[in-house]
């Protein structure tokens, strides 16, 4: 069964383009994953601080492979300064949902 995610970052004033450079890495790496079905990095178009990912997964064991992964831990041990607060994850599974 596909899992969502929806996780909200605020990065602390000084380090948003750090934030940003490091969602990047993310992005790339992550879209290789043999069990992401999506990955997009967005922003809010009001221009409030902050970034946000849209994530599927094919199941459960892939949102562990991703969490299991060198680039995620390597970004995980990286940013914990960098945030503002701690990150808004919300884990979802799909209702009425798009696929395509």
């Amino acid at each position: 069964m596909t899992v969502y995610i929806f996780a909200s970052l605020t990065p602390k004033a000084e380090h948003v383009a750090d934030i940003e450079a490091a969602l990047r890495v993310m992005v790339a790496e992550t879209r290789k994953e043999p069990g992401n079905q999506r990955y997009d990095l967005m922003r809010r178009a009001d221009g409030a601080p902050g970034f946000h990912l849209f994530e599927s997964y094919r199941d459960a064991a892939a949102v562990q492979a991703h969490r299991d992964s060198a680039h995620y831990t390597a970004y995980r041990a990286k940013v914990g300064t960098w945030l503002a607060e701690a990150p808004d994850v919300k884990e979802l599974v799909g209702v009425d949902v798009v696929v395509g």
